[in-house]
């Protein structure tokens, strides 16, 4: 019996850890880059695209509904004028904010800075799940809680899944299939020139 339960832990561990090494240099990390921007680069685009003016000249006009959106309590402050709102933080922050939904999605999308991308949109998600409690007050069944029966709870269960596809390319790297992949290869294959 022992030989038997021992032969199948023996093909178990041959066949996962062929596989695993196969896939390590270059799956997970495009996965987690599919992943993302198959359930979430619309959705920041979109949103993105709530804070800018329409067209090529607009994308460098941020809208009084940025303001809304990431500063409430200073537009509030300053009586409904945006005008009125201080550069230093708060249009500095929703300057930031504003562009940074533009690039770090597409810089995660296309593998470039991929890890750096990822820990940004980390802190992005972070800080925009602080705002929608905090400033937006959303409802406690909207925030839902971990580690309950429902798994649909817009902050708490949906924002924890946005997370893993980060952190795998924070750690793992964005694959072989990615532009920083492909810039690493090109630096090995000039310091290989310099060498010979």
């Amino acid at each position: 019996m022992n030989a038997t339960i021992n032969l199948f832990i023996d093909l178990h561990n041959r066949i996962f850890g062929f596989l695993e090494r196969m896939a390590d240099s270059w799956l997970l990390g495009l996965l987690a880059r599919f992943v993302f921007a198959a359930v979430l680069w619309g959705y920041f685009l979109n949103s993105a695209r709530t804070k800018v003016g329409e067209g090529i000249t607009g994308f460098f006009s941020i809208q009084s509904g940025a303001y809304y959106q990431i500063a409430y309590p200073a537009v509030e402050a300053a009586g409904g004028d945006i005008g009125a709102v201080s550069f230093i933080p708060w249009g500095l922050i929703v300057l930031l904010g504003t562009y940074a939904e533009f690039i770090l999605p597409l810089l995660l999308v296309i593998g470039l800075f991929s890890r750096i991308a990822a820990v940004g949109m980390m802190v992005f998600i972070a800080v925009q799940t602080f705002v929608d409690v905090t400033v937006h007050q959303i409802g406690a069944e909207a925030i839902g809680s971990l580690f309950d029966r429902f798994p649909d709870a817009a902050i708490a269960d949906q924002r924890l899944l946005w997370m893993v596809p980060l952190v795998v390319v924070a750690l793992k790297g964005p694959g072989l299939l990615s532009i920083d992949a492909l810039l690493a290869r090109r630096r090995q294959g000039v310091g290989r020139m310099i060498h010979t």
